[in-house]
């Protein structure tokens, strides 16, 4: 087994190689899909159709954007949690899967990336369904570990054997600090998935935004502590917002 690390559009991308196939950690981006296909064509010397799963831990577009297309040209399988196909459902899912997709260019401005297209389907229809403690697939090294609070639907992927963990935006980075992500719906599931992960024998974590890191080099307990115990999201960040407004216009008055 060889973990490769790709630069992706505003994350990591992690191909999986063995004598099985290949597989990709997470659905990435759309802009990262021709990137990924001429990795395994180009630098591995692998025809597309060796690519035989990919998994979206969750629906951001950096992490299911490019899985359907992915699928489209090499016939790859992709998989999710259960709950990934509601999460931009609705009206309001909608609405957030726009301020999403605003979000990913702003973060590639921020790191001077150019404005490529990454639109994607909102609604994700996976070939398989991924339950917590079962293994991939095809990948039977591969364990899925359900660690939400990023989301309603997140995992986590361990492979057994190296005690290896990709664990997507579970933790993030900034100025140096490992910190929750935003956003962060499930506050209490959130310190769940901490704990899971910190009590687990899990020895390296591979992040989507943040370099492999050591068990021994996470404070999981500060984090815990300082996460928010409220969601923090984008409908509580503009209701938080309206209530400053209103509360400011009532003292002025």
């Amino acid at each position: 087994m060889k973990i490769h690390t790709l630069s992706g559009y505003i994350q990591h991308i992690y191909l999986v190689e063995d004598t099985k196939g290949i597989l990709l950690l997470d659905g990435c981006s759309r802009a990262d899909v021709d990137n990924v296909c001429q990795y395994i064509t180009k630098t591995l010397s692998r025809p597309l159709s060796d690519l035989k799963l990919v998994v979206v831990t969750h629906m951001h577009p950096d992490h299911a954007g490019g899985a359907m297309l992915l699928r489209e040209r090499t016939g790859a399988q992709v998989a999710s949690h259960p709950k990934a196909i509601n999460w931009y459902s609705g009206v309001a899912g909608r609405t957030a899967h726009g301020i999403d997709l605003l979000l990913t260019w702003w973060v590639a401005s921020r790191i001077g990336k150019p404005r490529f297209p990454i639109w994607y389907s909102p609604i994700l229809a996976p070939d398989l369904t991924l339950r917590d403690n079962q293994t991939l697939p095809g990948f039977s090294d591969w364990q899925v570990m359900y660690t939400p609070g990023h989301t309603d639907h997140d995992l986590s992927l361990v492979h057994l054997p190296t005690q290896q963990a990709y664990i997507a935006d579970v933790l993030v980075q900034v100025k140096g600090d490992l910190v929750p992500p935003y956003p962060l719906c499930h506050p209490n599931q959130y310190r769940e998935s901490l704990s899971k992960l910190a009590h687990s024998q899990i020895d390296t974590f591979f992040c989507a935004h943040v370099p492999p890191t050591k068990k021994d080099d996470i404070d999981f307990d500060h984090v815990i502590e300082n996460a928010p115990k409220k969601p923090k999201n984008h409908w509580h960040s503009s209701k938080n917002r309206i209530k400053k407004k209103l509360f400011g216009l009532t003292k002025d008055h």
